[in-house]
């Protein structure tokens, strides 16, 4: 089915989030995070694409096709496209439809690192719309796209960022993921400024439960996301205890996604890191208050 089906048929969607193991890293272990993932009954869960050569397409694949054809879990299939061909992207919808994946997050990827890797000339793909527009050539396929609550950190504004967001929408993206943030009231106010813009498909909040603090540091500054100074505390004083940041940082995810979910939010996608024991607190943490929602009897 359709991803996007599942908005109009819930008040709050819990969607997960995974990636393919490293290089070095044997696929097994992707397969033992699944199996743990989901009896956490989650809608979908979306499975990242690696940068950069065959052996992570091959196994974004191949991963969705075990989340949903084993697990019978909707799959999310992440597809980047900036080092693609259009044959490139063709053989791998064709792949994806072979295996009943229906739904793509479309994203125009990072730029390879290797110095020596040869783009297509001219390129075929320079933005994530490009993609989207391919895509929707074939109606086999539903097409979901990301958003920035703090705006892209390659925009030149937010309003350029979210002018391009609104094209990205009109040519066919169906419902949007935001990237982290750790500050409730930057979604509001995007979310108002999307609403003006006339950016009428659902937006699904990510959130990132934090139990490494070197870690969210590097994401949050590749991405550009503020931390605030409540959560800079919880960092600098947990920092050496483990078991007390991931602690922390759980209560932290948990308070956020309530917050949210009371505000009305169209869903939940939880960043899991590959780690079912922090998706497993939080998904508990909240499953009565989504359940109530969710009921027939929930909140009209």
């Amino acid at each position: 089915m359709f991803i996007k089906d599942l908005f109009s048929q819930k008040k709050t969607v819990i969607s997960l989030e995974i990636f393919p193991p490293k290089k070095d890293t044997s696929i097994e272990s992707i397969y033992k995070t699944i199996e743990a993932l989901a009896p956490l009954n989650p809608d979908y869960i979306s499975v990242t694409y690696g940068a950069g050569g065959s052996t992570s397409k091959n196994s974004t694949v191949e991963i969705a096709s075990i989340i949903k054809n084993k697990y019978k879990i909707e799959a999310l299939a992440h597809l980047t496209c900036i080092a693609s061909t259009k044959d490139d992207i063709d053989v791998i919808l064709q792949h994806l439809k072979e295996n009943n994946i229906q739904n793509i997050l479309a994203l125009r990827g990072d730029f390879p690192q290797d110095p020596d890797f040869k783009f297509p000339d001219p390129l075929h793909f320079t933005h994530a719309i490009d993609l989207v527009e391919h895509i929707k050539k074939n109606d086999y396929f539903s097409v979901a796209g990301t958003c920035y609550p703090e705006g892209h950190i390659e925009a030149k504004s937010m309003k350029d960022d979210l002018f391009n967001l609104k094209k990205k929408v009109d040519m066919g993206t169906e419902f949007l993921i935001t990237q982290l943030f750790f500050d409730n009231n930057l979604f509001y106010n995007f979310k108002e400024k999307t609403d003006i813009m006339g950016i009428n498909v659902p937006i699904e909040v990510g959130v990132m439960p934090v139990i490494n603090s070197n870690q969210i540091r590097r994401i949050a500054s590749l991405c550009g996301a503020h931390i605030p100074e409540k959560f800079v505390k919880i960092l600098d004083r947990y920092i050496d205890n483990k078991e007390a940041l991931k602690d922390a940082g759980i209560a932290y995810a948990t308070e956020q996604i309530i917050d949210l979910i009371s505000s009305g939010v169209s869903g939940i996608h939880i960043y899991t890191m590959n780690n079912p024991e922090v998706a497993e607190k939080i998904v508990h943490n909240i499953s009565s208050i989504v359940n109530a929602l969710n009921s027939p009897n929930g909140e009209k």
